[in-house]
């Protein structure tokens, strides 16, 4: 029924028989760590003892948060119509699947299998400077674990779907079946509080005592200040479809300025980091964002597209992408023009769109940059410097006074 929690739900015909027993020595292991003072007392208990006292099963009877944490690979039968698995599922580039793997119980053992299953390379980034490590891991696995168990614990099982990690060359995706409770990521991270509504509280309950998951709620806040320390882009979180919630975890640098900046400014606090993260993916933020940002001189450029600030970019070394990106001042490329009309008339709109295409910012579109070029033209044009001796969809651009020009109307 609507509001009930099937994770806390006995499952008939289950037994202790079913749970796997490597799985439970691991959770002993965990729950000491959880709780240390508990040590010696956990050491004399029974497996029924210790399960209760673990909040996995609900007096003595075996639930569907034990078979999902604890069971055996072939009790996943059990929960029925409930589909207790995940898959891994690695692809190349182009979205072509290379292998795949099907994890089923106990989930508690699943985030070390899916570990082992992912290819966790050393990247080498930033040879230009000194502050970034000479070699550091594509992904955090903490991180993996956390987006991973995150996933368990709000999988919407009765709606018979699967947990599915997309592992690709530089990035891992994490879907699980479900919205998304809170309503958006950055509430969680802002109020870095529990969730008042859990879809499963008992299996929520369960991963905590077991060290799976933050008691605090701060798990996905966590992940972004993870990130943040390793000078990593930030996740991000896909919550368009209503019945699912998407993760990815970036595994590469994607812009070294933005890198640097998080490595020197550990001022920054993780309001700041999350725009910078969002600009670094050239995603818009709000114009009261851009203004705070501005205003801190933390990035420039014409809103919506807006880049890492100058002075930034001079301390990171990284000056020349700058340029490229934020583009030379108009009187340049105003001069540009005249020259090359001057020098080589009459010319065509093709040869000024080759000689001045390739040094307009990166950050345009090739739209963008037409739509420029063209309002170059027309400024000059309307400066009487330069004159169009050409039809309208096939100009000729000369200047203007010179010998050419004689007896035109």
């Amino acid at each position: 029924t609507r509001g009930s929690d099937w994770s806390a739900e006995v499952c008939d015909g289950a037994s202790l028989s079913d749970l796997d027993p490597e799985a439970i020595a691991k959770a002993r292991e965990q729950f000491v760590v959880k709780h240390p003072s508990q040590t010696a007392a956990v050491n004399g208990w029974d497996d029924r003892t210790f399960l209760n006292k673990a909040r996995v099963l609900k007096h003595g009877a075996v639930t569907n948060t034990a078979l999902l944490l604890l069971g055996r690979s072939e009790s996943a039968t059990l929960l029925a119509p409930a589909v207790a698995k995940l898959s891994w599922i690695l692809k190349d580039a182009t979205n072509r699947e290379l292998d795949y793997e099907h994890i089923g119980p106990p989930f508690l053992l699943a985030g070390d299998r899916l570990l082992k299953r992912i290819r966790n390379l050393i990247v080498r980034a930033l040879p230009s400077g000194t502050l970034f490590p000479q070699e550091i891991t594509q992904y955090d696995p903490w991180v993996v674990r956390e987006a991973l168990h995150n996933a368990i614990a709000h999988q919407d099982y009765r709606r018979h779907g699967r947990i599915v990690v997309v592992e690709f060359p530089d990035r891992v995706l994490v879907t699980n079946v479900g919205n998304f409770l809170p309503g958006d990521v950055e509430t969680v991270i802002r109020q870095d509080a529990p969730q008042a509504i859990y879809r499963n509280p008992f299996l929520a309950d369960a991963m905590v005592e077991l060290n799976l998951i933050d008691t605090q709620g701060g798990g996905i806040k966590r992940m972004f200040e993870t990130q943040r320390r390793r000078s990593f882009p930030l996740p991000d979180y896909d919550l368009s479809d209503p019945r699912e919630v998407s993760v990815w975890v970036t595994g590469r640098i994607l812009d070294e300025r933005y890198t640097r900046l998080l490595m020197e400014r550990i001022d920054l606090d993780l309001a700041q980091v999350v725009l910078l993260d969002q600009v670094q993916k050239r995603l818009r933020i709000g114009q009261v964002e851009h203004r705070r940002l501005k205003s801190d001189g933390l990035v420039e450029g014409r809103y919506p597209n807006l880049i890492v600030a100058a002075a930034i970019a001079k301390a990171t070394g990284e000056a020349g992408r700058h340029i490229r990106e934020r583009g030379l001042d108009k009187q340049y490329y105003l001069n540009l023009i005249l020259a090359l009309v001057g020098e080589h008339e009459p010319v065509t709109r093709e040869e000024i769109d080759q000689a001045v295409i390739p040094k307009l910012p990166d950050r345009l579109t090739q739209e963008q940059k037409q739509r420029k070029v063209n309002n170059l033209l027309q400024e000059l044009r309307r400066s009487g410097k330069i004159k169009n001796r050409g039809p309208r969809a096939k100009p000729m651009w000369m200047v203007v006074g010179t010998d050419s020009e004689a007896g035109s109307p």
